[in-house]
């Protein structure tokens, strides 16, 4: 039986739709990644995470380490890895829909930093024209300098945009507010109706918003030299399996 190819923007809204996360009690669901990394490099990846998140370059400081043997939403850990799950950027989309705004998910790339200011996208995959996670294809082809941007405020991250209804734009800053009230962070940009934003253009009636990766920490480990798989968008965890950074 031949299965149908599944664009990203259709897996992203199929996600979004089954997030189940509310911030304010930090019960439900979200979706996130999974990283395998050798278990020497894994005090090594965690300090690289932290010192990202305070860089303001990841989207939360929640994260669960498995061990080898360990199962995680159906796959299980394999020996000599661990594997590290990070919140996806994405589950924004999804809490932004359940407050009942309109968007339309764009695509995920590169963006420039300049003095720790986004500057513009300097490449880009639309969610509609590839069946891969964008910012998988990107870190595959070593197109960062997160670690540069870490330490000097220059260089290039992941980040993707999605769109929003001109008539949604005071509640999307209101649940953007209320999500950096408890620890939500990673909002890049947001743009003005009718106008691109870091260089990508949005529908009429539409504003942008730019997001950071929720895989820029790892794509840094991986610069770093350390061998690293990672898969974005693998899949849905209750939040509640979470822990914080600090509790490593």
């Amino acid at each position: 039986m031949h299965v149908p190819l599944k664009f990203t923007n259709h897996r992203i809204e199929e996600y979004a739709l089954r997030v189940t996360y509310r911030p304010e009690e930090d019960t439900g669901t979200i979706i996130y990644n999974l990283s395998l990394i050798e278990n020497r490099d894994l005090e090594f990846a965690l300090s690289v995470m932290k010192e990202a998140h305070r860089t303001g370059i990841t989207i939360s400081d929640r994260i669960r380490v498995a061990e080898a043997g360990e199962e995680i939403g159906g796959y299980t850990v394999p020996d000599g890895r661990h594997a590290v799950c990070t919140m996806c950027s994405i589950t924004l989309d999804a809490l932004l829909l359940r407050r009942g705004i309109p968007l339309n998910p764009i695509g995920g790339g590169v963006v420039e930093i300049e003095a720790r200011v986004p500057r513009r996208f300097t490449s880009m995959i639309l969610y509609r024209d590839t069946t891969l996670d964008p910012l998988e294809v990107l870190i595959s082809q070593e197109t960062t300098s997160i670690l540069d941007v870490m330490h000097h405020g220059n260089g290039s991250i992941l980040a993707n945009i999605r769109e929003c209804h001109m008539e949604a734009e005071p509640l999307v800053g209101t649940v953007l507010d209320e999500l950096a009230a408890i620890g939500f962070s990673g909002v890049l940009d947001v743009g003005a109706p009718n106008a691109p934003l870091l260089g990508v253009p949005v529908s009429p009636q539409y504003v942008g918003v730019a997001m950071v990766g929720g895989t820029n920490a790892m794509a840094a480990v991986k610069e770093a030299g350390k061998p690293i798989v990672t898969r974005a968008l693998k899949g849905l965890i209750d939040i509640r399996e979470m822990g914080y950074l600090e509790d490593y």
